[in-house]
């Protein structure tokens, strides 16, 4: 017999992340390290726990090696619980048959007699690829207080980008009155995060439906999809549902492409003007857990030049570093030096070498001399136009005196 919980929180972490190129060939989007010491997941597996959320779905697809040891029993997050704690959930195979997760909804579906164990009242369904804390409890209480069927969390983004995101226009109680996927023209800015909170007899409803049409439409050759934006919320919007937004005003990014992820690796250096808008790892209330790496102390050598930068545990410096993050296990050797640049665990920067706007995968030998990316002062093209950071995949060797040029993505040894 398993306890009845008042939430289950099914979290999406099976995406191949192919924005990212280089850094997810061989790895999860949400096992991609972050921050000095964490990996992406540590934030929703952390708000979870922080929000009393004991247990959780992980449901995973693509490359689950790295992702799947990395979380384990879920000791770190405090979810290594005898009824709930942390469950990993991939694709599996019934008499019916197999088949992989065909979409966002359909990856829930697959694992409704996982939820039905626990008889929960609600679902919470999030992301395993944003940088964000939240109190996922707060925005359970909202969507009990509304009588909600679905609560859609979202954030204010300047009408500049709002064309980039699912859309919410809502009335003055916050309730959706319709939602457009990247709009040309933006009726709104309360952009979706991705992170819903549903009642869970309605969505297991909604799930069932969609499966059936969506086959269906399979069967007579009409486009289909399995997805939450697409079908779900459109579907009970059309039916008269109570959708509500829940407006989310803190830090919150998605790194879902290479730039995004460099930027919210320097936000950690420099946070944003607006103070709820800023990443604190450093709240003792709210506290970002990981995986331990068990490394020695960091160590500077005598001639080393370090400003503002995030230095991990294990690391080894000799040459010069700015503005940059550096995780565990890197070296950076005598006369090298690393400007606005991700260095990620066990990278070693060799001697002469120049690491500028630039990310590096994991286990990488950048060479001696070498030189990847360029400043953008350095390297504007005739019409003023920057290329963009450099990046180079997990466990490249660049030889010595090889170049990655701004925009370069390198996934193979050079």
């Amino acid at each position: 017999m398993y306890t009845k919980k008042r939430v289950v929180a099914m979290l999406l972490a099976g995406g191949q992340g192919s924005r990212l190129y280089a850094l997810t060939k061989n790895v999860a989007k949400p096992a991609v390290p972050f921050g000095g010491k964490y990996r992406l997941i540590d934030f929703p597996l952390s708000n979870c726990t922080n929000s009393g959320i004991d247990t959780v779905g992980v449901l995973t697809q693509y490359q689950p090696l790295v992702l799947n040891e990395y979380i384990g029993n879920g000791q770190p997050w405090d979810l290594d619980k005898n009824n709930g704690g942390v469950h990993v959930l991939p694709p599996y195979e019934t008499q019916a048959g197999a088949s992989w997760y065909e979409g966002t909804a359909n990856a829930i579906y697959q694992n409704i007699r996982f939820i039905q164990r626990y008889n929960p009242d609600y679902v919470v369904v999030l992301g395993g690829d944003h940088i964000y804390k939240m109190d996922y409890s707060k925005m359970v209480e909202f969507h009990m207080q509304n009588n909600a069927d679905c609560t859609i969390s979202v954030i204010d983004v300047p009408k500049s980008e709002a064309s980039r995101f699912g859309i919410m226009i809502c009335d003055e109680e916050k309730k959706v009155i319709d939602f457009v996927e990247k709009p040309k023209e933006p009726k709104s800015t309360l952009a979706s995060m991705g992170i819903y909170v549903f009642s869970w007899d309605k969505l297991k409803q909604y799930l069932e439906e969609n499966e059936k049409e969506a086959n269906l439409k399979r069967d007579n050759n009409e486009p289909w999809s399995k997805d939450f934006g697409k079908d779900i919320i459109t579907s009970m919007l059309r039916d008269g549902q109570r959708l509500f937004a829940y407006e989310f005003d803190g830090y919150w990014k998605d790194v879902g492409t290479l730039d995004s992820l460099w930027e919210a690796n320097l936000d950690l250096i420099s946070p944003p003007n607006n103070e709820n808008r800023r990443l604190d790892l450093y709240d003792k209330s709210w506290k970002v857990y990981s995986r331990s790496n068990y490394m020695p102390p960091q160590f500077i050598g005598d001639d080393a030049e370090i400003k503002k930068s995030i230095i991990a545990e294990g690391s080894h410096i000799e040459g010069s570093v700015d503005y940059s993050v550096l995780f565990s296990g890197v070296v950076v050797e005598p006369g090298a030096t690393v400007n606005y640049s991700v260095i990620m665990p066990g990278t070693v920067i060799k001697a002469g070498a120049v690491v500028e706007y630039a990310i590096v995968g994991s286990d990488s030998v950048i060479g001696e001399n070498a030189r990847i990316g360029s400043s953008p002062e350095k390297s504007r093209n005739d019409a003023g136009e920057w290329g963009g950071i450099a990046v180079v995949g997990n466990g490249v060797t660049v030889s010595p005196g090889s170049v990655v040029e701004p925009k370069q993505i390198i996934g193979e040894n050079i």
